[in-house]
């Protein structure tokens, strides 16, 4: 399979993502508000979802897998877990306060971006899965793949952003 190393490389960076989201969990004591719980999870779930994602076609194409019905096995299998994360996670008690608690241009600026990126990748796994552009569905994958890293990267950028200077004591 084309692009097998790529993919399992990118499934390698997720795993850091993860383990940053779990390390800025853990420290002292663990998140300190809703704000910081809401960004920690986005980052550990869609860090998860390019590791699952960019696995999937390395694992499927073992069992015989090829050309389109490899595309359309990864593509089906990654929308119904990125569109199941983003219902779960924007129905916790920690999104809906960081939605009711953000400024509108906060929420305007960070909205904007991540529908870009995650639009964006919706609309690629649909375009692989119903097959419009054939010779380009291992790319088109592989673009989806990394638009879900780089949406874990500006959610990762917008905690660290987001933090409150320290008060001298």
């Amino acid at each position: 399979m084309q692009d097998a190393d790529l993919l399992v490389q990118l499934a390698a960076i997720a795993g850091v993502f993860v383990g940053f989201g779990a390390l800025i969990a853990v420290r002292s004591g663990g998140a300190s508000d809703a704000h910081e719980v809401a960004y920690i999870r986005s980052i550990v779930s869609i860090a998860v979802w390019v590791a699952v994602a960019a696995l999937a076609p390395v694992t499927l194409s073992r069992y015989g897998l090829a050309g389109h019905d490899l595309w359309l096995a990864c593509s089906l299998l990654a929308l119904v877990l990125v569109l199941g994360l983003w219902v779960v996670n924007s129905r916790t008690p920690e999104m809906r306060q960081v939605y009711a608690a953000a400024s509108r241009a906060e929420f305007m600026r960070e909205g904007a971006i991540n529908a870009l990126l995650l639009v964006g990748l919706v609309v690629i796994l649909i375009v692989v899965a119903l097959g419009l552009i054939p010779a380009q569905e291992p790319a088109l994958y592989l673009t989806a793949v990394v638009l879900g890293q780089l949406a874990t990267a500006v959610t990762l950028l917008f905690l660290v952003f987001s933090q409150r200077p320290l008060t001298a004591a």
